[in-house]
């Protein structure tokens, strides 16, 4: 997340269903995140995130969607333009090759100067240098 005095502040969040709730949870508390990451930041105003194409499995590709479904729904309510990058672009972005591997895209966001915790933060990051240093098609 770019913050307005130019910071970056990223990590990584879990949503795992525990075993004593309904698996619609996981979205609840996304969507709790979302409107917290809005209060931290006086409202959002751009989202940007992988547009995955090719799953797992199949519970991975309905979590995928649940996701999705939540994170569009609530940027349509809110009126906050959403923008899904295409994972080749993502590391064509940040290594210079399009299928580089995991252990490629920490490397390279770590050669800007972050410390990814893991290999999701690092995609995370590397999403956001991506939508703002080629401003991603948006203006």
């Amino acid at each position: 997340m770019a913050l307005p005095d130019g910071g970056i502040v990223s990590g990584t969040v879990l949503f795992r269903p525990n075993r004593f709730e309904g698996g619609g949870m996981r979205y609840v508390r996304f969507t709790d995140w979302l409107v917290g990451i809005a209060m931290m930041t006086n409202g959002l105003h751009r989202v940007v995130f992988e547009e995955v194409r090719r799953h797992a499995g199949t519970d991975a590709a309905h979590a995928y969607g649940g996701f999705l479904a939540t994170l569009t729904g609530w940027c349509e309510e809110h009126e906050v333009p959403y923008q899904g990058v295409p994972v080749g672009t993502i590391k064509r972005h940040i290594t210079g090759r399009g299928n580089a591997d995991k252990a490629a895209v920490i490397e390279a966001v770590r050669a800007r100067g972050y410390s990814p915790a893991d290999d999701n933060e690092a995609d995370a990051i590397a999403i956001l240098l991506w939508a703002m240093e080629t401003r991603g098609g948006m203006r």
